[in-house]
């Protein structure tokens, strides 16, 4: 049987610092594609050094990756891409498994796999697995235009097993607490308008921030991670805080400004 064929997809803005190590983890797939968002750094002669194959997706008023990787994902020249981030080290052992994946009759349409990450110089119990639907077929899959989304795939999903850590993915991004902070608020601009539709109350000011605290906290096994896990539970819990009240302030003031358009019309 003829080895399948794999293109990875990396999205970047400014990553000279992490793209080396990022690439020399890729190195060994059929293509790697590098889609650009105007950096102004040395990204673009790093990948060109490395043999990758450039595609430029204009920066803009984009502040979120999602639609450069749809546009790379379509430019794909092979039927199964792999997304990477430009902050994301890729196992020898992952790439091994997604070959053997790929070959397979039976093979998932999509696949999610799982990431660590570390915080406050310590890999996170309590944000592990953290599962990424990264590996896919690229003519039956889309990935929407919005911040913390998943690609659509239009077929059948597995996970790898998160008990299978050596297939994980490494996070190598900078996670201190200043750089959470400004990322919540950053993110959660985003979150609004994919959650334009959501009527949230009190009740979600509440509930929201409880859950997702109790979920980092108690269910994965943050109050394992000491101080820090409990400092990121907390960051999660203060993310849905933020998202939430942001929500509810979009809609109040669109509902302001409805019905101060409508009282000036009737005069």
């Amino acid at each position: 049987m003829e080895k399948p064929k794999i293109s990875v997809v990396i999205h970047t803005y400014n990553e000279a610092e992490r793209l080396p190590r990022v690439l020399a983890t890729v190195k060994d797939f059929d293509e790697v594609i590098v889609c650009d968002m105007e950096s102004t750094d040395a990204t673009l002669d790093i990948a060109r050094a490395a043999g990758c194959r450039i595609l430029t997706f204009p920066r803009g008023d984009h502040r979120i990756p999602e639609p450069a990787r749809n546009f790379a994902i379509h430019e794909a020249s092979h039927p199964w891409v792999f997304v990477v981030d430009a902050d994301e080290l890729v196992p020898t052992a992952l790439r091994d498994y997604l070959y053997a994946h790929a070959a397979r009759a039976d093979a998932a349409d999509g696949l999610y796999i799982s990431r660590k990450s570390y915080f406050m110089g310590r890999w996170m119990h309590g944000y592990y697995p953290d599962q990424q639907l990264r590996f896919f077929r690229r003519d039956i899959t889309t990935w929407p235009p919005y911040v913390h989304t998943h690609a659509q795939v239009q077929g059948r999903v597995e996970r790898i097993p998160s008990a299978r850590q050596e297939l994980a993915f490494e996070h190598i991004a900078d996670f201190s607490v200043r750089t959470q902070v400004r990322k919540i608020n950053e993110y959660t601009d985003n979150e609004v308008m994919k959650r334009a539709a959501k009527r949230y109350g009190v009740g979600a000011l509440l509930w929201r921030p409880f859950w997702h605290f109790f979920r980092s906290y108690v269910v994965k096994g943050g109050f394992r991670d000491g101080v820090a896990g409990l400092v990121w539970a907390l960051l999660q819990g203060c993310y849905q805080t933020v998202m939430v009240a942001k929500t509810i302030e979009s809609r109040s003031t669109a509902a302001a400004l409805t019905t101060s358009a409508a009282r000036q019309t009737s005069r």
